[in-house]
């Protein structure tokens, strides 16, 4: 898409976003310190979310196997499933802390750092807390609903932040719609309105778990249903959460 959201307008914050910073640091730890910057397949594999033991309820473990890539034709090996503790449902929750490689970390902590504190501050730290958890689980229920739907491969793990973000995404939009968003584009950084940002983030995500610009529930190893899911898991959810606290959203 070429828009990258590198800032907006925090002037009316009056709450200290910790909540925020404890997921910001705590995906950053969990990369790092588990997942060694992604090279600790072992945990890696262990601890996501795979659609299939999601639909059974029983832990899969699989051999590594050759696989071929279809564009390069370079053979290279696939990691196989590792042994999940039980119950395998605790994945919906661990696989929300955990990242593919830096840029997918980055992306996601970038868009966290900015959108975040935002939503803390209008539901608080507690509410934001378990709205940010629920977010991420109905997102990642969402990828593998929609992965069983399209017939999809069931034992391809997901992982990452992005269901849990595309929550806070949705609630920002509708909390803060006229909010100004500094966003970079590709030549330069110009302001819009929330509701242009994340609107125009939202049309590609729908569009790409479509299958229209990809391949179903996971084209080029995204999981767009889990973006769409969390999304609009936020936009539902985010008036429930702040009933109650003071409105001071603009």
């Amino acid at each position: 898409m070429g828009m990258v959201p590198i800032a907006d307008d925090d002037s009316d914050l009056t709450l200290t976003p910790i909540v925020n910073y404890l997921l910001l640091a705590l995906n950053i730890a969990v990369f790092v310190l588990f997942q060694g910057l992604g090279a600790n397949e072992r945990f890696t594999y262990a601890f996501s979310t795979v659609p299939k033991e999601i639909v059974t309820g029983r832990d899969v473990v699989t051999s590594p196997r050759k696989v071929e890539d279809p564009v390069s034709g370079h053979t290279y090996t696939q990691p196989g499933l590792e042994h999940t503790p039980s119950p395998v449902y605790i994945t919906l929750l661990t696989s929300m802390f955990m990242h593919g490689g830096l840029a997918h970390i980055f992306g996601n902590m970038l868009y966290l750092w900015v959108f975040g504190n935002n939503i803390e501050n209008a539901l608080g730290h507690l509410r934001y807390l378990i709205y940010y958890l629920v977010c991420g689980v109905l997102a990642s229920l969402a990828h593998v609903f929609a992965t069983a739907a399209a017939g999809g491969n069931m034992l391809v793990p997901s992982l990452g932040a992005s269901g849990a973000i595309s929550g806070v995404l949705g609630g920002y939009l509708l909390l803060f719609p006229k909010r100004r968003v500094r966003t970079w584009m590709g030549r330069g950084v110009v302001d819009m309105p929330a509701w242009t940002s994340l609107g125009m983030w939202f049309v590609f995500q729908l569009i790409s778990g479509m299958g229209l610009l990809g391949e179903g529930a996971q084209a080029g190893g995204v999981a767009y249903a889990a973006h769409v899911g969390g999304f609009v898991a936020g936009l539902v959810l985010i008036k429930l959460f702040a009933a109650g606290r003071t409105a001071s959203w603009r």
